[in-house]
């Protein structure tokens, strides 16, 4: 793994984190997974099993080490790589297409809901809450948390491809 794209990736996750602190909670004390945005970014700059790996299993050690969701530390072990490499899958797929914010925004919607409901199923295999509470936790926080991220997927991922063409960071963005 080349040192430039070790230390982007750990940028990425830096500033997932970051967000994931000061996002506040919309429901319950539970909050929108803003890593989940810097995550997608990551596999989009450097789709590569090895950096994916990485990549989601960092996410998910510091998702695990701030939430506050009963269970929740191992239900983010269990989302993160699960989401990471399904992201990813999606993206190689849509990558010989046209790349644009559109199909950005739609793969980062796609994989928070699929993350929310990893994530949510973990924690309720865990004994965190009811079967009963399942779709109402889905509707108060995975929908919510879909559309923040699509909102700043929005937003970023053209920021993100002005500085990669102005950089040296070798991407598969473009």
């Amino acid at each position: 793994m080349n040192t430039k794209v070790l230390v982007s990736l750990a940028l990425l996750v830096g500033m997932g984190a970051v967000l994931h602190a000061v996002i506040p909670p919309i429901f319950l004390g539970m909050k929108p997974d803003m890593m989940l945005t810097m995550m997608f970014l990551g596999i989009m700059l450097f789709p590569q099993a090895r950096n994916v790996f990485v990549l989601a299993i960092a996410t998910g050690a510091i998702a695990a080490l701030t939430t506050s969701f009963p269970n929740g530390q191992v239900a983010n072990m269990i989302d993160k790589p699960l989401t990471a490499f399904l992201f990813l899958g999606l993206f190689l797929a849509v990558r010989r297409y046209k790349q644009s914010v559109v199909s950005t925004a739609v793969l980062t919607a796609i994989g928070t809901i699929v993350s929310g409901i990893v994530f949510l199923a973990a924690a309720l295999a865990l004994g965190s809450f009811s079967a009963a509470q399942f779709f109402g936790l889905v509707a108060a926080v995975v929908l919510p948390a879909t559309a923040v991220n699509t909102f700043a997927m929005i937003v970023i991922y053209p920021i993100v491809q002005t500085i990669v063409k102005r950089s040296k960071i070798t991407s598969q963005m473009s």
